[in-house]
């Protein structure tokens, strides 16, 4: 250890590490000290993992919602200006040849009421050729009961949140009531049949799994009394962030019959509401970093204060100005980093291992801590990304340092002179 008279010690010596961390350690005059420096450490832990885990879970929930959204729904849709497409397909072939789009599939859409004996429900049926609805990795991905290969036979795939409603399985007959019927004198009668099904199929959004209908586009244009038309061209580009710049090109190419719509439009208002939420979420967690810093910076002014006649007995002994600083310094910034990395560790956990723990609390509390019909998904989401993560780190560690500067000045600035004349 570096003597203290006879010279300068160096910057951040061993001596000065030994008495930063002395000064932490509890001891019974100082045990009020030590419980605020403790409460300090507590707060920058949670607040840097509560950060780390909100932050996630908002990119996980934005991730998954995007993928299931997109994955189903396609990345533009080319509508008919004046109602369907009826030559969809040389407008499809002309929109396949824009650079960027990788796919093109013609659609029926409709709602319907699909009803069994045992119960009835709100439907949207969806006509499409059987090699899209392979093509459709969100479906053909995830059927749970049946197979896909049915739809060459008429049969209709459905998803497993309506099948459950309706009480229905494989090989089972459902009800679909459409209001395109047939006109009469007396009104438009409803159009009623009765469809088997094939396939059941899990996306993993509660929404969509409760609503959606598949069934070959020639049964659904018959069902839907579409004619020879379908009411749009669903595309996927290459990428979807960068749909805009494809939406001029591909009206062109689909002439002034058509208009363009893209996901951005039709989700915009969900899509800035997560994103209002998440800019809300991180501010709120952010205040628990300012509370823990405030809370290091009343512990290091308590800690200089107690400590008065120790600094005046160093600065007689030849401690500098800077070295009593740097020993303050150290005191309160150990606090922040230890805090930091335990925050940073324990955020991590939580992240990669929080749907057992959703689960496991769920299962502990009696209530469902994660409502598929609230929050869409069946599963809680996290993803962890590494530059916000970064980020939060060092906006911790920032204010940590910065708390610590206003004590330890004053502990450098401290009159030895004055504080040894009433001792």
């Amino acid at each position: 250890m570096e003597p203290v008279s006879g010279g300068k010690t160096r910057p951040f010596s061993g001596f000065e590490w030994l008495l930063a961390f002395r000064y932490l350690r509890a001891r019974r005059k100082e045990g009020f000290v030590s419980v605020i420096a403790a409460i300090s450490f507590t707060g920058i832990m949670l607040g840097v993992a509560a950060l780390i885990i909100v932050m996630s879970v908002m990119n996980g929930f934005r991730t998954e919602l995007l993928s299931r959204i997109l994955g189903l729904n396609g990345h533009m849709f080319v509508r008919g200006v004046a109602g369907y497409i009826t030559d969809y397909d040389s407008v499809a072939d002309r929109v396949r040849k824009v650079n960027g789009v990788i796919h093109v599939m013609p659609l029926v859409e409709g709602q319907v009421m699909a009803s069994t004996p045992a119960n009835a429900s709100g439907a949207l049926v969806r006509g499409v050729r059987e090699s899209d609805l392979q093509d459709l990795a969100a479906v053909s991905d995830n059927v749970l009961m049946g197979s896909l290969d049915s739809f060459k036979e008429g049969e209709i795939a459905v998803g497993s949140r309506l099948a459950r409603k309706l009480g229905v399985s494989i090989g089972d007959k459902i009800t679909l009531l459409s209001s395109r019927g047939t006109s009469t004198p007396f009104g438009t009668a409803p159009r009623v049949r009765a469809f088997k099904i094939g396939a059941i199929f899990e996306i993993g959004m509660s929404e969509y799994d409760a609503t959606f209908i598949f069934m070959p586009i020639t049964a659904a244009q018959n069902f839907l009394k579409t004619g020879d038309g379908v009411n749009a061209l669903e595309l996927r580009i290459k990428d979807p962030d960068r749909v805009n710049e494809e939406v001029l090109p591909v009206a062109q190419a689909a002439g002034s019959c058509c208009d363009v719509v893209t996901w951005q439009q039709t989700n915009q208002s969900f899509f800035s509401a997560l994103q209002v939420e998440r800019n809300v979420m991180f501010l709120i967690m952010t205040l628990i970093l300012v509370v823990a810093a405030l809370n290091i910076i009343s512990g290091l002014i308590m800690l200089v204060k107690d400590k008065g006649r120790d600094i005046a007995v160093l600065r007689t002994m030849g401690a500098t100005r800077g070295s009593v600083l740097r020993i303050f310094f150290i005191s309160g910034a150990s606090i922040g980093v230890l805090g930091t990395l335990a925050g940073f560790a324990l955020g991590l956990v939580f992240c990669l291992n929080i749907e057992p723990l959703r689960q496991f609390l769920s299962s502990l509390s009696g209530t469902e801590l994660f409502s598929p019909e609230v929050y869409f998904l069946s599963r809680m989401p996290a993803e962890v990304d590494v530059s916000e993560v970064t980020s939060v780190v060092l906006m911790a560690l920032g204010l940590s340092f910065a708390a610590t500067l206003y004590p330890a000045w004053r502990a450098a600035s401290l009159d030895p002179v004055e504080a040894l004349r009433y001792e």
